[in-house]
């Protein structure tokens, strides 16, 4: 059953939205984990590329096959919200846990890592909707920009540790495994339902397509697809580049100077980006703040050859601002998708939206390791541009459609 709402005087929105976000930032400490110390396993595991892209997308794979299973199952109604969250950030960190410990190559890493991914499934949706629970519609766009802001930076966690004890890759995986742990504990401990926790409607195979079928609903989904083209491949990779940037222009950078940048650009500043594009859309609207971010991005992975040799000092102010554009649209494309699907299968939609922008991900990860082999890093990036460009055209042909969505959405 879902859960009763709780004893209100002894928490409150904004203690829960904290305690939320944190709970997410350790528990999100795992996803990237591998991908922060790939180099160091390729050496003690013998990866080639292709061992390499199969360690990070089998993540992604299990996040899309949890998400699947959690909707089709039902459990997100059936289970108390928080330990539901509780026992994904346990599980996905009980994985990364073996992977530091025992896994000794890529078939049983991999499988831990795809179990990892499956784990996070029930971390980030039902934190989204244990935020949902305790804001209504004046107040939750600022908040989805704090809990984006919070997926961001877990996700990049990974690297402040390599930057902190260097090249221990079992040391590096084992401390996240210990984020996740706390994460869950504290779920337990403190994490609570609000007043308005809903029972959503359970999925609906027949009405599966429905989002691709009308015409908002389909160019929000196309937006949000060119958006998840760029964002997850560029997180996966972004190290991988910077790495070989300044291994070129300025051979002296050490390793931990490069993954402190790295969390620097896409974990802080990500972060920052979610909630400056949160407050934003509560008073500009959702479509146009996401196409600004979108369209910024874009321009961004067409500037990065260029980039690429640039003195450290302004490379790092390049990273920065691209990291604040990649995620600062990520949230406003379900809060869009919500308000412009049909409100009977919502859950339905949300989840489809999910579902494939994570299998996607899995492309542009794959491909871009392969890319690089055959034009150098340096100009691998430029890729991730057609994403943005897709967004783009469907956000203008999304506001031309429905001029409401023009208007500040309620703050």
């Amino acid at each position: 059953m879902p859960a009763e709402p709780l004893d209100v005087p002894r928490t409150g929105p904004r203690r829960q939205l904290g305690l939320i976000a944190l709970t997410q930032v350790l528990a999100l400490a795992v996803w990237f984990s591998a991908s922060a110390v790939l180099p160091l396993l390729r050496t003690d595991w013998g990866l080639g590329t292709g061992g390499g892209v199969a360690l990070t997308v089998a993540v992604q794979l299990g996040f899309v096959a949890g998400a699947l299973t959690s909707a089709v199952t039902g459990l997100a109604d059936r289970v108390r919200p928080e330990r539901l969250f509780a026992a994904g950030a346990l599980g996905s960190a009980g994985c990364t846990l073996l992977v530091a410990t025992v896994a000794d190559g890529p078939l049983l890493g991999g499988a831990l890592r795809f179990l990892t991914g499956a784990g996070l499934a029930l971390v980030y949706p039902i934190g989204m909707k244990l935020m949902a629970s305790w804001f209504g519609a004046r107040g939750r766009g600022l908040a989805l920009g704090v809990l984006v802001g919070a997926l961001t930076l877990g996700s990049l966690l990974p690297q402040l540790f390599v930057g902190l004890i260097g090249e221990r890759w079992r040391a590096v995986l084992g401390i996240a495994a210990g984020c996740g742990a706390v994460a869950g504990l504290l779920a337990v401990a403190l994490l609570r339902a609000g007043p308005h926790l809903a029972v959503g409607t359970p999925p609906r195979a027949s009405q599966a397509l429905d989002g691709f079928r009308a015409a908002r609903p389909r160019l929000v989904n196309f937006a949000y697809l060119g958006h998840m083209w760029e964002l997850y491949a560029l997180w996966a990779w972004a190290t991988a580049w910077l790495t070989a940037s300044r291994a070129e222009v300025a051979p002296g950078t050490s390793t931990s100077t490069v993954a402190l940048l790295a969390l620097v650009a896409f974990g802080l500043c990500g972060a920052a980006g979610c909630v400056l594009a949160g407050w934003l859309a509560g008073r500009r609207g959702r479509a146009p703040v996401a196409a600004v971010a979108v369209g910024t991005s874009g321009v961004c992975c067409l500037l990065s050859p260029w980039a690429w040799s640039w003195p450290t000092a302004a490379l790092a102010v390049f990273a920065c601002v691209w990291g604040a554009a990649v995620i600062a649209d990520s949230a406003m494309y379900s809060t869009l998708l919500s308000e412009v699907a049909d409100r009977r299968w919502v859950g339905t939609a949300l989840t489809v939206q999910t579902a494939t922008g994570f299998l996607l991900t899995v492309v542009t990860i794959s491909a871009l390791p392969y890319l690089a082999e055959l034009v150098t890093w340096r100009w691998t990036l430029v890729l991730l541009a057609a994403g943005p460009v897709v967004s783009v055209i469907a956000l203008a042909r999304f506001r031309a459609l429905d001029p409401p969505a023009r208007q500040p959405a309620p703050a």
